[in-house]
């Protein structure tokens, strides 16, 4: 091979490997902290789901700005917003990821635990990485990463993942869910598995 198509060779794998970095970069994390206004989500007393999610994301928020990322928070304040206008936002921005911060409420007051969920395959890695931050930040029960149906992830056309940070429903959970240390670890859980989960984009393992 002469010297004229080595360059060539070179500069083409160059281009792949420019190519498959910038595919792997996704350029916004639009936060969606779940509920809000006259939709107070899981509630116990005066511990509401909604306030829980929003302290969340925010802290999400800005510490992934501090990282450099892009982001976009579907709710900055205790207002209400349809689920219909969340996917929509979500959808403004071409190549993003979806993130929704809930924390959990059933009726079975012994259920306790982290859970993440994605609806498509193109979701599952995210979710997995999201639940795997989360767990190792702070010893919880670990419910696992599951497929479900929710409309704001059927409606997003990126990846898109539900968050759940542990169960107001029960006394235990509750109490550490209205501690800013623990919504902290939750958020730094949730920021650790986006790192990684691009990181992974970035060398082609994820897509």
């Amino acid at each position: 091979m002469n010297k004229f198509f080595k360059v060539v060779t070179y500069l083409a794998v160059l281009v792949g490997l420019s190519a498959l970095t910038q595919a792997g970069r996704f350029q916004t994390v639009v936060i969606d902290a779940g509920h809000g206004g006259r939709d107070k989500g899981g509630s116990y007393g005066r511990v509401y789901e909604k306030h829980l999610a929003l302290d969340t994301s925010l802290r999400v928020d800005y510490m992934l700005r501090k990282r450099g990322y892009r982001t976009q928070l579907t709710r900055k304040s205790d207002v209400f917003i349809s689920l219909s206008k969340r996917a929509e936002i979500a959808n403004r921005y071409e190549n993003s990821i979806f993130v929704s911060i809930h924390y959990n409420y059933t009726y079975n007051k012994s259920i306790k635990g982290l859970e993440t969920f994605y609806y498509t395959s193109r979701s599952r890695p995210l979710a997995s990485y999201i639940q795997s931050g989360m767990l190792k930040k702070y010893r919880a029960y670990n419910r696992g990463v599951k497929y479900a149906r929710y409309a704001v992830l059927r409606r997003a056309k990126n990846p898109a993942v539900l968050v759940e940070c542990g169960f107001v429903s029960n006394y235990y959970e509750r109490k550490r869910c209205m501690k800013g240390w623990y919504r902290q670890r939750m958020a730094e859980g949730i920021v650790d598995g986006i790192v990684r989960y691009q990181s992974a984009r970035r060398r082609g393992y994820v897509w």
